[in-house]
């Protein structure tokens, strides 16, 4: 099972001290997180993409680019990349560029976003929100396994003996998540190519996240994938940690109650009781976390958001460094216990590559068999 960051790349002011950081700080300091989640063990780094204020990862490529420089083993990803607002050409030739950099240390996640000026300032309506999700991968799905495409639909012009370049590393795409919070119609989407589904998981209750994860598995296995239990599913989480639960409250509460997200709503009692997020000690982050095994069943990857609202860089290298100490041991192991052996693994470049090679080695050896 898979353990890392996700980040939304908020610039939000420090609510204890009022001051805000600037957008370059922010920017530094989204690496600094991402240098640390591969010193603590961590496996996975996943960056949003936005294009409005309070946020700055409007790049995620160039920010990817420069963390695989500096990393060797982290695996990197999105949280999301806009398969609506994006040309799927872009994104094909971006990721797969990327990839190559990275030594296919990528795979990346797709979303709609959830801004709605977005989409006319990149010359889209909102309204087709849905329908250019579907469309627009489609078009990236063959990008990535056809060398030439000939192509034509809605929402961009015409595609006549198109090849992007470069070609995927190896012939293998980076593995792609489809993440939702309320959609089915994304759920589906992730179920008819074999993919990944994401639930962000960290704003609704565990029966809306359960409903979403069976639709999910179900589908899944409708379109021939394997069984329901072996669809790859990942969830999202916040949290804040002290040793004693009752400093993280304490410490946590001001940031909580001014965040742009959540903050002037339910109080923080009221969320960490009605969603996944959890302000206490690492013991009761890892109790949490394993019962979210109760409604999604055997997963594969799980991400926490722990740099948002405001929180300075320092506190959130010291909160990743009691998650890769403290409770991301205990979860591996508590994760492993029981899990059925035809469950799989979170897909990387490797088993990829491997499972694209497969049906060649057999039939290699049928080959060597008949000679």
């Amino acid at each position: 099972m898979q353990f890392g960051i996700f980040s939304v790349g908020d610039v939000t002011p420090d609510p204890t001290t009022g001051r805000t950081p600037t957008e370059r700080e922010r920017i530094k300091a989204m690496v600094a997180i991402a240098l640390k989640a591969e010193e603590v063990g961590l496996d996975v780094f996943a960056m949003g993409e936005h294009h409005n204020p309070p946020f700055v990862p409007s790049s995620p490529t160039t920010m990817l680019g420069y963390v695989a420089a500096r990393t060797e083993k982290l695996l990197l990803s999105t949280s999301t990349t806009l398969i609506t607002t994006n040309d799927p050409v872009k994104i094909a030739e971006d990721y797969a560029m990327l990839q190559h950099l990275a030594d296919g240390r990528v795979d990346l996640m797709m979303g709609r976003g959830n801004t709605g000026p977005v989409y006319p300032w990149f010359g889209q309506d909102i309204r087709q929100g849905i329908n250019l999700a579907v469309e627009n991968y489609a078009l990236l799905h063959r990008l990535w396994r056809e060398d030439v495409v000939n192509w034509e639909g809605k929402f961009r012009t015409p595609l006549q003996g198109f090849t992007s370049t470069p070609r995927p590393m190896d012939g293998v795409p980076p593995f792609v998540w489809h993440g939702s919070i309320r959609s089915p119609e994304i759920a589906e989407q992730a179920a008819y190519y074999g993919d990944g589904f994401f639930h962000n998981n960290i704003f609704w209750p565990s029966d809306h996240t359960k409903r979403m994860v069976e639709f999910y598995r179900t589908r899944f296995a409708h379109y021939g994938h394997g069984t329901p239990e072996q669809a790859i599913v990942g969830l999202g989480g916040q949290v804040f940690m002290r040793k004693n639960s009752q400093d993280a409250v304490r410490e946590f509460r001001p940031y909580f109650d001014n965040a742009p997200v959540y903050g002037h709503g339910p109080s923080l009692e009221e969320f960490t009781d009605q969603t996944p997020l959890t302000v206490g000690s690492p013991q009761q982050v890892i109790e949490k976390t394993l019962s979210f095994r109760e409604y999604a069943g055997d997963y594969q990857r799980q991400l926490f958001l722990m740099d948002h609202a405001g929180l300075p860089l320092k506190t959130v290298l010291e909160q990743i460094d009691m998650l890769g100490e403290e409770v991301v041991p205990v979860l591996r192991e508590e994760f492993a216990k029981g899990r059925p052996a035809d469950v799989p693994e979170a897909p990387t470049h490797q088993s990829l590559l491997a499972a694209a090679q497969e049906p060649k080695a057999a039939e290699d050896a049928e080959g060597v068999s008949a000679a």
